[in-house]
């Protein structure tokens, strides 16, 4: 048996090859043996396989060589869905909505290509294709915005010395609401239950604050969200701070309730209030107590 350079090449390639089957592998070893002048006992013998195989191969190699090497195409059915189906089905996911919903679910792509649920939902599967799921998304047209995320979190991680920095949040309009009839424990085999239906009890305002070195959290619950409740929570959240230290409150909030001009509880320290069109488009206000530059515009 002779090979010529490029036969050689490919079979060796095919046996150092990673993602080459062991199959192949196999059936190359078996080609170059045979090339070297070993007789079909010998690379039996050798590569641990039978007689009949090292024949079968190696006569599949004289009369079509590499190709001979390779499957030949397994009995079965025709395909019957195409590329070109393929294709149609992503594309008219990517593109087009239905006309009476608002995305497109499997039957109704099924309905409208001609094929079946269970094909359309493996052309999604290979593709990644999920419509019936959205994510939101925000790019800033702040020119200093990067600058300020870095002074935002260079504070958070690293705060100036006698600081303490607070990040500080609130929640207005909260619905306190009670289930009409008890709620049903957990019990094995049965989950938790609870009716559908539900009492109202008015609203309430929540205020927290984070203290970002220790983690702690303080938090107050109000029956009205006014300047007298925002002014004793602020000076309540800040009474742990030491009296000397800076208190540095980082206010992200969606209403336009500017803090009081002084903390108690700490001590008299002015308050400059920034609010930046990236911030105000937000809807949030930053307090910010001994901030960098690029944060107060100054």
């Amino acid at each position: 048996m002779t090979l010529s350079d490029e036969e050689l090449a490919t079979l060796e390639r095919w046996v150092r090859r990673r993602k080459s089957s062991q199959a192949l592998a196999l059936r190359s070893r078996i080609v170059l043996a045979c090339a070297r002048g070993a007789t079909n006992n010998d690379v039996a013998a050798h590569l641990g396989v039978n007689h009949a195989t090292v024949s079968k191969w190696r006569s599949r190699f004289v009369a079509r060589r590499l190709e001979g090497l390779t499957d030949e195409p397994r009995p079965g059915a025709p395909r019957t869905v195409t590329d070109d189906d393929v294709e149609r089905v992503v594309v008219k996911t990517l593109t087009d909505k239905p006309t009476d919903a608002t995305h497109w679910s499997s039957r109704d792509m099924a309905t409208a290509t001609g094929m079946s649920q269970s094909t359309v939902s493996r052309i999604w599967r290979a593709f990644g294709l999920k419509p019936w799921r959205s994510e939101s998304f925000k790019l800033s047209e702040d020119p200093m915005f990067i600058e300020k995320v870095r002074d935002i979190v260079g504070l958070y991680l690293n705060p100036p010395e006698h600081a303490v920095v607070l990040c500080v949040d609130e929640k207005s309009q909260v619905q306190a609401l009670d289930r009409t009839q008890p709620i049903l424990p957990m019990r094995p085999g049965t989950p938790e239950r609870d009716t559908h239906d539900y009492v109202r009890h008015g609203v309430t305002s929540l205020f927290a604050a984070l203290n970002v070195a220790t983690g702690a959290v303080i938090h107050e619950t109000h029956r009205r969200h006014r300047t007298i409740e925002s002014r004793g929570f602020w000076s309540q959240s800040t009474k742990p701070c030491p009296q000397s230290s800076t208190c540095i409150s980082c206010l992200t909030t969606r209403r336009r309730t500017r803090p009081p001009p002084s903390i108690a509880g700490c001590c008299d320290i002015p308050v400059s209030t920034c609010t930046s069109p990236l911030l105000r488009a937000r809807g949030s206000t930053w307090s910010s107590v001994g901030l960098p530059s690029s944060l107060t515009g100054g």
